[in-house]
């Protein structure tokens, strides 16, 4: 099977495909695709079953559009988590100890004669004394994986913790230190954050989340930080915000041309995921989904399809995968269609996700072309797909 790259991704990751698929940037008509930053529309791919992106937020996957067609699309939660945490402190103690500024004076002393520099540090390094951010109030929107490990980092640094997600996952929520306060309300847990870190996906509810209204429930005189999504903040508030003195700091993984030269904001040129490990991590998870998914038609970590596996028996010849509209007796319509055609079902697998229904139907025998027509001739059939294991007896 065919899978097309996007971006350079990790070897490590590549690796795990194995012979049965073949990987290339110039696949002009691919079974899948790997990628991280780049741009994809599922729609040029005629062939296309997948999409895994090497990262967890997918806004530059045209999704609604792959869910239409029956496209699959992975992430990879968690894989980047400990890479972008491992930023996000070191910066707000960048920013709260001065030594930005720190460093920028000291190589300002290069061109002083031997003997200089220490007296002349010793006379100006009080004006980059700085804070510690034990004690301090950190507020964690976001409770995804980098959100928990970030809450959890708080609590290690002996910061007061509270931290908020409009839709919590179970497993995330359980993974949080007891000393992490879960609040019920945005306003409860940002209203007396001395620090406020923002780490939600990029998404229709979530775009310009942290505008003038958020940032007025916010304690005046906080940090923002915001190592998630560029276009979750609206940047025009937070400059004004600054600029009024409103906010102390907007600390960012995205620079633009508005915010470099501002003397209150501190950016990173997006290193978030940056570091040998997360890619090699992300590869890895991204190239093992979509092995999954060709090879048996198992689904885990999509945003846009239900999880589902199973691995066949021995005895299983062919596998159909049904994916469709989550409506009222599609199980039923599909078994009939088996049972007209006299097709025994050895075993039949369905999962929804409330949008979407996907169903993974085994036989020991062959499936004929006709009983697929049929099945895919259902108005809420969105997409059909065979998999062969082995040759029948």
């Amino acid at each position: 099977m065919r899978i097309k790259k996007l971006n350079v991704i990790a070897p490590e990751g590549l690796r795990l495909l194995g012979e049965e698929f073949t990987v290339t940037a110039d696949e002009a008509n691919p079974h899948a695709i790997l990628v991280r930053s780049a741009q994809v529309d599922v729609g040029l791919y005629p062939s296309l079953y997948a999409v895994a992106r090497a990262g967890a937020g997918v806004n530059n996957i045209n999704v609604a559009e792959a869910t239409s067609r029956g496209i699959c699309v992975f992430n990879t939660p968690g894989a980047n988590a400990n890479a972008v945490v491992d930023l996000v402190f070191p910066m707000i103690g960048v920013w709260k100890r001065n030594i930005y500024r720190g460093i920028r004076f000291c190589e300002s002393l290069a061109d002083l004669k031997p003997g200089q520099v220490g007296e002349v540090v010793e006379q100006r390094k009080a004006a980059f004394k700085g804070e510690e951010i034990g004690g301090k109030n950190l507020a964690v929107v976001g409770l995804g994986q980098i959100g928990t490990r970030l809450a959890n980092g708080g609590i290690q640094r002996h910061m007061n913790v509270k931290g908020y997600d409009p839709s919590p996952a179970v497993e995330n929520i359980h993974q949080l230190f007891p000393a992490v306060r879960l609040c019920g309300t945005l306003r409860d847990a940002i209203g007396d954050a001395d620090i406020v870190s923002i780490h939600l996906p990029l998404n229709d509810r979530t775009r310009y989340l942290i505008n003038a209204e958020f940032i007025s429930k916010m304690k005046k005189g906080s940090i923002l930080v915001n190592y998630s999504r560029e276009q979750i903040v609206d940047e025009e508030a937070v400059i004004e915000a600054l600029d009024q003195n409103r906010l102390e700091a907007y600390l960012t993984d995205f620079p633009t041309s508005r915010n470099v030269g501002h003397e209150k904001v501190l950016t990173t040129p997006h290193l978030g995921a940056s570091t040998s490990e997360s890619e090699e991590n992300c590869a890895k998870m991204a190239a093992k989904e979509l092995r999954a998914y060709l090879k048996y038609g198992n689904v885990v970590h999509s945003v846009n399809f239900p999880n589902i596996e199973s691995i066949p028996t021995d005895d299983i010849h062919t596998r159909l995968i049904v994916i469709n509209r989550d409506v009222p007796g599609m199980i039923a319509f599909v078994s009939n269609v088996f049972g007209n055609h006299q097709i025994n079902i050895t075993s039949y697998l369905n999962r929804s996700n409330g949008t979407v229904g996907y169903n993974i139907i085994d036989v020991e025998g062959d499936i004929p072309a006709q009983l697929v027509i049929e099945v895919e001739k259902n108005e809420d059939v969105i997409r059909t797909r065979l998999i062969h294991f082995k040759t029948a007896d």
